[in-house]
């Protein structure tokens, strides 16, 4: 392997970088499928001593601080002390910060990009990763959200002004799958005139450091910032998110993570006064009517494999009408060819590694065995593809499950897998296309999860029907990529077990703010304007 820079990130606090108490350290991605005893063994060689000479192994890539509850605390009353000097600033300012964003992402795409293939992500959807930050903060975008955060009118002698205001210190909880991207998103929180609290996962955190102290951090600073606007410290999350609970100087948590926790945190949150905002699973449903490009959207539908299904917006569940049920499996199964293992850093590879495939086995043998048809897959991989017990990949697998009024009861139909694992419902033939329509849109509906959906099909009466009856999920997109990002439209935020309560598409830098009528009187009589002249 070439040499690396080591990367070495204390805790960011207040414009500073502050010790912690210890030290993590991230491995290569590739170490791990190369030689998983040595990858092991320099983490704990280092974690039990930070100056080894294990540090200047070629596994190893960077570190971070860890942060006490001292620190964690001095982190939150850091950005409530910014706060409200960051709120004052003009919003054309603070807007500023999502282009010199972009541009910096753009000028330093190679390193954000090796810097996400280390942590395992492979370098195919690292660039989608970057492609949906690229689009979150694009030209159009920021000019959508600058349109919905301040308007103006005149009426009748007034200035009238309708707009949002930052809700105040927002603390942040990224994912451990995606951690960087999504912490990408505190940026908007930031354009809204919020301070922000970062935690970066203990267990992935160099990319969320790395994006904050090095990238955010500094573009902060150029636009005159107050010092504490943006905080980041690595942590454990049940630590960090009862210590933000408690605290009365955190208003909002952007939590994102599983929908059972989700929701439980959610209570907490409510209970003491605070704004959940929740990013939780998807379980998004790919549509597919007859007469549409089957080859296309076998492409989309393979979306699914991507990551090995460790991705909340993927494909979860496939309804097929039943007169191209056959041709589409068929093309899905050509399709499937594509999604291969390997390094991370590879062009090709869209699979990542699963460590604990215990679920994974049985939710397939659970589907089986309520009826449920083995297409392909179902066996783990080495690196290079080849079936061995012992592989660390999992085979995209597809399982046909025929009949809808019984689907929901293979829970890979009902719920997240998280898995390469895709059901395709098929089912039976017996009503006419209308009463199908009205089926397969009720399907839809009752999700209980609600992040996307998408739509294959030609008939623009089918389309009319799905764009004006379907209620469930943030997004849905028709003859397209499931996946794929576009400007003006939400990136992420959804319904039900996915977004909680306050669950619709979300954008973060609406989400962290609240909306404010003010009306700028001239020479106006307080009795005519209540009583009228």
């Amino acid at each position: 392997m070439p040499e690396k820079e080591l990367r070495s990130y204390k805790l960011y606090i207040a414009g500073k970088d502050v010790e912690g108490d210890g030290w993590v350290y991230t491995v290569s991605a590739r170490s791990l499928l190369e030689d998983v005893f040595t990858s092991i063994s320099l983490k704990r060689e280092l974690e039990q001593n930070p100056d080894s000479d294990a540090a200047d192994h070629p596994y190893v890539v960077g570190r971070c601080a860890i942060a006490s509850d001292a620190s964690i605390d001095l982190a939150t009353e850091a950005a409530a002390a910014a706060a409200s000097a960051w709120a004052e600033v003009p919003l054309e300012r603070r807007m500023r910060l999502g282009t010199m964003f972009r541009e910096e992402l753009i000028r330093r795409e190679e390193e954000f990009l090796d810097i996400l293939t280390s942590e395992a992500h492979p370098l195919r959807l690292a660039r989608w990763e970057l492609s949906c930050m690229k689009q979150i903060y694009s030209e159009e975008s920021l000019y959508w959200y600058r349109q919905r955060m301040h308007t103006e009118f005149e009426h009748e002698g007034r200035r009238l002004i309708v707009r949002r205001q930052p809700d105040g210190v927002v603390a942040f909880n990224p994912p451990q799958n995606a951690p960087a991207p999504s912490a990408a998103l505190s940026v908007l929180a930031l354009m809204a005139g919020n301070a922000v609290v970062m935690r970066a996962p203990r267990s992935i955190a160099l990319s969320t450091m790395w994006l904050m102290r090095d990238v955010v951090g500094p573009l902060l600073d150029e636009i005159g910032a107050p010092p504490g606007v943006l905080n980041a410290v690595c942590s454990n999350p049940k630590q960090t998110l009862d210590r933000w609970v408690a605290s009365p100087l955190v208003n909002d948590i952007f939590y994102i993570g599983g929908s059972e926790e989700g929701l439980r945190f959610q209570e907490k949150c409510v209970a003491n006064g605070k704004k959940p905002i929740l990013e939780l699973a998807g379980n998004d449903t790919i549509v597919i009517w007859k007469g549409a490009d089957l080859t296309r959207a076998a492409e989309a539908i393979c979306e699914s494999f991507y990551g090995s299904g460790q991705i909340c917006m993927v494909p979860n569940c496939v309804l097929v009408h039943p007169d191209i049920a056959d041709e589409l499996i068929e093309a899905v199964k050509e399709r499937i060819k594509l999604v291969r293992p390997g390094y991370p850093e590879d062009e090709d590879v869209l699979l990542s590694p699963v460590r604990r495939s215990e679920k994974f086995f049985a939710l397939l043998q659970q589907s089986l065995d309520r009826g449920g048809e083995l297409i392909c897959g179902g066996n783990r991989t080495e690196v290079d593809g080849t079936v061995s017990e012992t592989g660390v990949f999992l085979q995209p697998t597809v399982v046909r499950v025929n009949g809808l009024p019984g689907a929901r009861t293979h829970d890979i139909v009902r719920s997240e897998t998280f898995f390469p694992l895709l059901p395709i419902v098929v089912p039976e033939r017996g009503a006419d296309d209308d009463a199908l329509l009205n089926c397969f849109i009720d399907f839809v509906n009752s999700n209980e999860y609600g992040l996307r959906n998408s739509l294959w099909v030609k008939s623009a009466r089918v389309i009319n029907a799905f764009v004006q009856r379907v209620v469930n999920g943030g997004l849905l997109k028709i003859n397209d990529s499931h996946i794929g990002f576009l400007p003006y439209l939400p990136s992420h935020g959804g319904t039900g077990l996915t977004g909680g309560v306050y669950g619709e598409a979300n954008y973060p830098i609406l989400k962290t703010s609240h909306i404010q009528g003010v009306s700028i009187a001239h020479d106006i009589s307080p009795h005519e304007a209540v009583f009228g002249p």
